[in-house]
């Protein structure tokens, strides 16, 4: 792909290749790679990668672990191969064409962490996304369909990893439950005041289920319209990690 930006990321430590126009990776890619276990070590699978928005901050973040980015934009793949050489990252992770509803039967159980952004909103629920944002928008699989995947790549006891819609946590709590304990949710609000827009949760496969454990709410800003906070500007800026406890 030829017109694409180089955007730094993490305070300038990684670069993301991403298109000029279409679906750009920002906030929710950071708060996933943030959310990872900085000392886990293994195997790790991005599923439905994109550009790498995620997956390049996350090879800075989680030294110990090799990554496969699974990605069915051919166009996407491309940039997160770029991003890798651009990261000096290409021992550390490969990108693999694919898609979620066709997991290889070769990766069950192979994965130490599964993580992902998944689309957000089903076909018919929301006006037609503008050129290039349809794939990153629009589920190509049901949410339940993405999560089995995750769940299905991911060995017994590793770790599962989803930032989504806030809307949607009863829907990933629905599939979610069935097969994993350790379930943790942390809401993250605009700011103060405003309903949580996201949820980061995290679990562990196979797992018994136990009591749900909620975080206090994040805020990614002081006020409406107003600075980010110091919570923010760590995660974006100095590589900061969430904080689970």
């Amino acid at each position: 792909m030829s017109e694409f930006t180089r955007d730094a990321f993490l305070g300038g430590r990684v670069t993301v290749c991403q298109p000029k126009a279409g679906f750009r990776a920002g906030t929710d890619s950071i708060l996933l790679a943030a959310a990872l276990d900085q000392s886990i070590k293994g195997q790790a699978l991005d599923l439905g990668c994109g550009a790498g928005g995620a997956l390049m901050p996350a090879l800075f973040r989680v030294p110990g672990m090799q990554f496969t980015g699974l990605e069915r934009d051919p166009r996407m793949v491309e940039l997160a191969r770029q991003g890798l050489i651009e990261n000096h990252a290409e021992r550390r992770a490969e990108i693999v064409e694919g898609d979620a509803g066709a997991i290889p039967a070769a990766w069950q159980n192979r994965f130490d962490l599964v993580f992902s952004n998944p689309p957000f909103f089903e076909n018919g629920t929301i006006q037609a996304p503008s050129a290039g944002k349809e794939q990153a928008y629009l589920e190509s699989v049901s949410l339940k369909t993405w999560i089995n995947a995750m769940l299905f790549a991911l060995r017994p006891k590793g770790q599962f990893v989803m930032v989504h819609r806030a809307a949607d946590l009863a829907r990933i709590l629905s599939v979610l439950e069935r097969q994993s304990g350790d379930i943790t949710v942390l809401p993250v609000h605009s700011y103060p005041g405003n309903d949580a827009k996201r949820v980061l949760v995290r679990a562990r496969k196979g797992l018994r289920p136990g009591p749900l454990r909620l975080l206090e709410p994040r805020y990614l800003y002081t006020q409406k319209a107003g600075p980010r906070t110091d919570w923010a500007y760590g995660l974006q800026q100095n590589a900061d990690g969430v904080n689970w406890n």
